[in-house]
């Protein structure tokens, strides 16, 4: 294998991943025309064409996705190893890339990340937010946060809250005129904020047990909303009932904003998790990050 192959494969990769080369010629801080002579100049060794040039659109062919596939890996342990390397410095350094959803992200991983921020200056994070369910995996992720019953079989799984539990709750101009539900069906009468999920595009049942009976009720109303905040939003300016985490909500019910109902029909259930893949070798600083997590284990 020629010296400079290693450093064509890498700009092989990071064209493939970034679907064009202006994009990954500004990732790896090179011009275009040096990324497009190195894939070239790779393409004529092997003797296959890896990349399907038009003015519009760049697409990996099978030959290269057969090449991107047995290659990724193999650069992944590479940066793994040489990022273990470099934090075996006094102080651990690197970033660390988590992928999570907003409620999560603000009421267990917020308060831990900003706290190793000031006492660790060399370490960055990377949060992507999203609703639906992220293939941390597939988008190069060092971990992710899912309720427990969410993360995969063949995942490391770290319990890094207590149970949680979800609130149904309305305004009291809302409830002007109304009664208050007192079981799941009830809810019929009422008119009910629902939540379409971002991953299957379903509307969400809202999940009611008390002494083993449980309910998945499809409410309905005259809004139908994929974003937590706005539906607490809606909830306090009197659109109807939603159902949201009790922490989201609590202060609210504290201060009389919102009134709790089927509140003896909403058990809690396991809490959030950090998940990674099993074969991954953590970075002293994913390992801080993950410590902080599960010494300090949140209550939500």
């Amino acid at each position: 294998m020629r010296k400079g192959d290693f450093s064509d494969f890498a700009a092989f990769i990071a064209v493939a991943e970034a679907g064009s080369f202006t994009r990954a010629a500004s990732r790896l801080g090179l011009s275009q025309a040096a990324l497009s002579f190195a894939v070239r100049g790779l393409e004529e060794r092997l003797g296959v064409r890896l990349i399907t040039r038009t003015t519009r659109k760049l697409s990996v062919t099978d030959a290269g996705e057969r090449l991107l596939n047995s290659l990724r890996p193999a650069f992944d342990q590479i940066e793994t190893e040489i990022a273990a390397i470099g934090a075996l410095r006094e102080k651990p350094s690197g970033t660390v890339r988590i992928a999570t959803f907003r409620h999560a992200a603000k009421q267990v991983l917020w308060p831990v990340m900003t706290k190793l921020m000031g006492e660790y200056p060399d370490i960055s994070f990377e949060v992507s937010v999203s609703e639906g369910l992220t293939d941390i995996v597939g988008g190069r992720f060092d971990a992710g946060i899912r309720l427990g019953e969410q993360v995969e079989k063949d995942m490391v799984s770290v319990r890094i809250s207590d149970d949680v539990r979800m609130a149904v709750v309305g305004s009291p101009s809302y409830f002007e005129g109304r009664p208050l539900p007192s079981t799941p069906r009830d809810l019929s009468a009422h008119d009910c904020v629902s939540y379409r999920q971002t991953t299957s595009g379903g509307i969400y049942a809202w999940e009611l047990e008390k002494d083993g009976a449980e309910f998945e009720v499809k409410v309905g109303g005259h809004l139908i909303i994929n974003d937590n905040e706005m539906m607490e939003a809606a909830a306090l300016d009197g659109v109807g009932l939603v159902y949201l985490f009790e922490s989201q909500v609590a202060d609210y019910i504290s201060s009389g904003r919102l009134i709790r109902v089927l509140e003896d029909w909403c058990p809690p259930f396991p809490g959030y998790h950090l998940y990674y893949p099993s074969r991954r070798q953590n970075t002293p600083a994913f390992a801080l990050l993950l410590n902080a997590l599960r010494d300090g284990r949140s209550s939500i």
